[in-house]
């Protein structure tokens, strides 16, 4: 492991793993030949996003059926083509397997590609549940490679930006996040702001709202608004001194808003003078493209960069979603949808 890095000479959207001293900058030149499962559109988003990058080869791609494999690779000029997963995965021209079937899947895949001795980047959802979940990164740990849960919101700089600024007390005690969109990106919003070792004592959820309350009256007010509506998408992380802002989209957000008011409520305690805004742009590279994307899909690098550097210092794990936020995660998640599917029934 690197000796650990002063923080506060680095730009506040430095990569945590740089940050924390784990890996080296320069470390996202250590090359890795990508195996791609699945021949879906999250796969083609994330093919064009590496391929914008120099050190990142996506050398074999398996599907369904051979036909599937061979026209995804033909697009994208893919050498070796597979109709069987399982063959893909022990081929000696792939270091690492990106596992985007269909969610019902990842978990068998993941363990064909562990087994195999590969490291994965699993697409979301990872699990379908905490156990398989566990199961999944115990074949790592016992196989000795990376299994990451590939929730990519947390590598964009401005996501860095913000778990940066909440970590070193800018913002005070964080007292509720207010976020919006789907459950798993306003559920990790609620856990990076919180952490993981304050643990909710209630959990309410309904159809289209998710309430967390903690001790000392601490909150997080999440809401899953209907896809097809005007809905703002934005995170906001308020503290005892100040307040973050995760602007639009907020799960893949490129711009962060800092305001820290010499008194707060700063308009009750100031002659209603608004807190001063620090506005932080942070533009995703111009050389990755992809056609027809999700919003801000090019940044799909960041996540790919850490996973390179990570595994050049031999992590297995990038520390911006490590297993115990996953897990911590992916259990929330679980126990939303359950009283969920109880105001159902």
């Amino acid at each position: 492991m690197n000796e650990k890095t002063d923080a506060g000479a680095l730009p506040p959207g430095t990569p945590m793993d740089i940050r924390l001293g784990l890996t080296k900058a320069e470390d996202v030149a250590f090359p890795l030949r990508w195996g791609i499962l699945g021949a879906g559109e999250i796969s083609r988003q994330w093919v064009h996003a590496v391929q914008g990058y120099a050190s990142a080869t996506v050398s074999a791609v398996a599907a369904r059926s051979k036909e599937r494999a061979s026209e995804f690779a033909a697009r994208h000029g893919i050498d070796s083509v597979y109709s069987d997963y399982a063959s893909m995965v022990k081929s000696s021209e792939v270091d690492i397997i990106y596992v985007g079937t269909i969610p019902a899947f990842h978990k068998e895949h993941a363990l064909l590609a562990i087994e195999a001795g590969k490291h994965v980047l699993c697409e979301k959802p990872f699990s379908a549940n905490g156990t398989d979940a566990r199961e999944m990164y115990a074949a790592a740990e016992k196989n000795k490679v990376m299994v990451q849960h590939g929730l990519w919101t947390r590598f964009f700089p401005a996501m860095e930006h913000a778990r940066l600024a909440i970590e070193s007390g800018m913002i005070g005690e964080v007292m509720m996040v207010q976020a919006d969109f789907d459950p798993i990106y306003t559920i990790q919003a609620a856990v990076m702001a919180f952490g993981t070792d304050l643990m909710p004592r209630s959990i309410t959820a309904t159809n289209r709202h998710g309430i967390l309350e903690y001790d000392d009256d601490r909150s997080a007010v999440l809401s899953f608004p209907p896809f097809m509506s005007e809905f703002p998408e934005v995170t906001e992380i308020i503290g005892t001194k100040g307040r973050i802002t995760l602007e639009q989209p907020a799960h893949s957000p490129t711009t962060i808003t800092v305001r820290v008011p010499g008194k707060v409520p700063s308009r009750y305690m100031d002659a209603n003078t608004p807190a001063p805004a620090q506005r932080f742009e942070y533009p995703i590279p111009e050389s990755v493209k992809i056609p027809d994307g999700y919003p801000n899909q090019e940044g799909f690098i960041y996540q790919a960069e850490a996973v390179h550097r990570c595994l050049a210092a031999g992590l297995t794990e990038c520390p911006q979603f490590d297993s115990e936020e996953s897990l911590y995660v992916i259990d929330l998640l679980a126990e939303f949808q359950r009283l969920r599917e109880k105001i159902k029934d």
